[in-house]
């Protein structure tokens, strides 16, 4: 981790050398989330519910999985953007250093612009929190905080998970950003308004209903039953990355080099 930091400093002082352009990005990243939120609003100022989701409740939602995004986005980009060192040759310089190689991807690319993001969804947190009803306690403001981990934890092994199928397919697969663009976009809603088999497969096989489904079940009161599991759920989410960590050290075995 000491190394991990270092990373971290290291490359934010270089963007940090045309802060002009920082600070416009930033600004990007922080308007840009407003047109969904807005679209949001629309719905609801339109038809007032969704299967019973108000439109305070599905903000909270909504500002939950964007900060997972965010935060996951900043920190995990280098596995995002892994195509290009494996196309290039250069993953082979990482396999002869003295350290884990996930480390490395890791600290390779940073994307501190999306601050901008994740300083929105706080915001648009805060006002949900404020908007609720909620009997609020030390057990849900746990829980809360465990949904943003596991979101973060789910998004990074998407992003590994797709890094890892570089070392067959060389460059990025597109459709990886089905179930990361299209899990952001999909998160900002309960899954129960969509069809069954969706809901299924986004809570046992990528678990984004252990971010923003049942745990928030659990916050609002709307639980049927034993709290534990509902509580517990974000906890599976942030298990995903074992099995997308293991995915990686198989591809890492695999890997034959560009021969460049």
């Amino acid at each position: 981790m000491k190394l991990y930091w270092k990373y971290i400093v290291i490359l934010f002082k270089s963007q940090m050398q045309y802060r002009t352009s920082f600070w416009l990005l930033a600004l990007g990243q922080f308007l840009v989330p407003f047109s969904a939120f807005a679209g949001l609003y629309f719905l609801f100022e339109r038809f007032g519910q969704i299967r019973g989701w108000s439109f305070d409740e599905v903000a909270l939602c909504f500002s939950v999985i964007h900060m997972a995004f965010a935060i996951s986005e900043c920190f995990a980009r280098g596995f995002d953007s892994f195509s290009v060192l494996v196309a290039g040759g250069d993953f082979d310089r990482l396999l002869v250093r003295p350290r884990g190689t996930v480390v490395q991807v890791l600290g390779s690319k940073f994307e501190f612009t999306r601050a901008g993001r994740l300083l929105q969804s706080v915001m648009v947190l805060i006002w949900a929190i404020s908007q609720l009803a909620v009997d609020w306690t030390v057990l849900k403001a746990i829980t809360l905080l465990l949904m943003v981990a596991s979101g973060v934890f789910i998004f990074s092994g998407i992003f590994m998970l797709a890094a890892a199928m570089c070392f067959w397919t060389i460059q990025g697969l597109e459709i990886a950003n089905i179930f990361t663009d299209g899990g952001r976009e999909m998160g900002q809603y309960p899954l129960n308004i969509y069809q069954k088999w969706v809901s299924r497969f986004f809570t046992f096989i990528i678990p984004f209903g252990c971010v923003n489904y049942l745990p928030l079940l659990y916050i609002l009161d709307k639980t049927t039953g034993n709290e534990l599991p509902y509580m517990a759920a974000p906890l599976a989410g942030i298990l995903f990355i074992v099995p997308c960590l293991l995915i990686w050290r198989i591809g890492v075995r695999h890997y034959r080099s560009t021969g460049s």
